[in-house]
């Protein structure tokens, strides 16, 4: 069992060119995918730039700000999660808050995850053929997580992270 440490303390700054107040740590990194934990601080930027081959995942995991696909901006919390496409313009920025994010980048090719792709085709094809082992793909579910409000009793300052 490997465990990897990232939060406090393990952070470094992180992001494209012209990046300010956003540190990371990457969590996961091989040939498929990279994984990595990002802080952003109050009034903190990554910079609007593109990737022509990946698609990105960022799910914020705590606080909030704002992310940009293409010319459309949007706010973004706490429990929810953007898909940057491959070729798009993309970026994310805080105001007055801060925020926490995953960042799932998943490596395609020139025609923007066709790989990807493939290999999403070849587990759909492998599960529906006639073998009872075979598990069917999973299907997106309809709903919603509760909201959960988290009282300033319930917050745990020693964590290192904002209220």
């Amino acid at each position: 069992m490997e465990i990897r440490r990232f939060g406090p303390g393990h952070r470094r700054p992180d992001g494209p060119p012209g990046t300010q107040g956003v540190a990371g740590k990457v969590i996961f990194h091989d040939q498929r995918a990279v994984v990595t934990e990002m802080a952003f601080q109050r009034y903190a930027i990554i910079t609007p730039h593109s990737n022509p081959t990946n698609t990105a995942l960022f799910v914020v995991i705590s606080g909030g700000g704002f992310v940009q696909v293409g010319d459309e901006r949007s706010r973004v919390n706490h429990g929810e999660a953007v898909v940057w496409p491959p070729g798009s313009l993309h970026g994310a920025y805080t105001d007055g808050t801060e925020m926490r994010a995953i960042i799932v980048e998943l490596f395609g090719d020139e025609a923007g995850g066709a790989a990807d792709q493939a290999i999403i085709d070849a587990a759909r094809a492998a599960a529906t053929e006639g073998s009872s082992t075979a598990r069917p793909i999973a299907t997106p579910a309809d709903g919603a997580l509760a909201d959960r409000k988290v009282t300033k009793a319930e917050y745990d300052s020693s964590e290192g992270e904002p209220w």
